[in-house]
């Protein structure tokens, strides 16, 4: 079994956006409420509160107030879960000695999101059914695989209405043979380096973007706070952020399904984009980021998942200073793009040196696995 969430476009009238939106802000007193409880319980009795205790206060909430009982006893449910993930990633990050990051509290802007764990919501046909709002018409463009298990429903900063169904598929597939295969370097003057020795451009989507992002971003600080003129040209600036987004999507689904359907097995290193941005100038940081390699890599796993190929991840130190024909290990400088090996005399771009050298070291890993 595997989980694949499908997204579609949602439709709701003006009546029913107000009914999303009462959703939402139920949703975000509660789990403010929620952070206010664990906060306080630990500062005062040092006492650690956990999500069915929360949980078991909601139907008292919901007699106090009244305004809960305008959304689905589920939906309202699912808050508890919601906190306790946030402080489970809190502890997880104090543990692993990263920056903690203590859980928000959630302004109007930052809640912009609630689901169905379970029940509440049916899908016929071009309208889908929610609990406490009604039917609103959806657009299936593409027919929904296995189970339904939960359905999440969101809106963007550009105030579109999308649904998210998470469905369990059972995958029934027959694992492929491991050969064709390839080795994938990712880099910033190319997106991706494939050990045949192609190359694919780095589309470099935010800096196509980033002198109309300045323009908008300068009249949305000018305009007045609080003002119409203000909201008008925060929604200019969060389109442009959206169509960003949604290029950099579109982009990394489509390669990453060119490549699968081509290779059984592919070989990709494996990343650390945070350690990556450490110590840097913020102009490579801010490529790194627009180049969305991690993005990529979990695409290519679900899709080798489901088509049951493989997807190996290897350490990349040192695959751009050895040489991929004879292993004789050489420094280079980040200026240096070919690679002269000074033994065998091999030439060739370093980046598809690269790629050679971790196709080959995936290929070592699966047959000692």
């Amino acid at each position: 079994m595997i989980r694949r969430t499908f997204k579609y476009r949602i439709f709701p009238n003006k009546s029913q956006i107000k009914k999303l939106e009462r959703s939402l802000d139920s949703c975000r007193w509660l789990y403010n409420h929620f952070l206010e409880q664990r906060k306080n319980s630990w500062e005062i009795n040092k006492k650690s509160l956990f999500r069915y205790e929360q949980s078991r206060t909601i139907p008292i909430l919901k007699k106090n107030n009244l305004f809960l009982n305008d959304t689905y006893s589920q939906v309202l449910q699912d808050v508890s879960v919601r906190i306790d993930l946030a402080f489970r990633a809190f502890f997880k990050r104090i543990k692993s000695g990263g920056k903690p990051g203590y859980p928000r509290f959630k302004g109007k802007f930052r809640y912009n999101s609630f689901t169905y764990p379970q029940s509440g919501f049916k899908i016929l046909k071009n309208i889908i059914q929610l609990s406490k709002i009604g039917n609103i018409k959806i657009k299936i463009c593409r027919p929904i695989n296995g189970k339904i298990k939960t359905c999440t429903i969101r809106r963007t900063a550009t105030n579109k209405w999308f649904v998210n169904l998470s469905c369990e598929i059972d995958n029934k597939f027959i694992k492929q043979s491991v050969e064709p295969s390839a080795g994938i370097d990712m880099g910033l003057e190319h997106f991706i380096t494939i050990s045949n020795g192609e190359h694919i451009k780095n589309p470099r989507f935010f800096r196509k973007e980033e002198k109309t992002l300045s323009k908008a971003q300068r009249k949305f600080s000018a305009q007045k706070k609080a003002s119409k003129s203000r909201a008008k040209a925060r929604k200019v600036v969060a389109r442009i952020h959206e169509r960003i987004s949604n290029k950099r999507h579109n982009f990394t689904h489509q390669l990453s399904r060119e490549i699968i359907n081509k290779y059984n097995t592919v070989c990709v290193e494996d990343l650390s984009i945070n350690n990556m941005q450490k110590d840097n100038f913020r102009c490579l940081n801010k490529s790194i980021s627009d180049a969305a390699w991690q993005m990529f890599i979990d695409n290519l796993d679900y899709k080798a998942a489901e088509a049951g190929k493989r997807v190996i991840k290897i350490n990349p130190a040192y695959t751009s200073q050895i040489c991929s024909q004879c292993g004789t290990k050489q420094k280079l400088k980040l200026s240096d793009r070919s690679y002269l090996c000074s033994c065998c005399g091999l030439s060739i771009n370093r980046d598809i040196n690269a790629a050679k050298n971790i196709l080959t070291l995936g290929m070592q890993g699966l047959v000692s696995a």
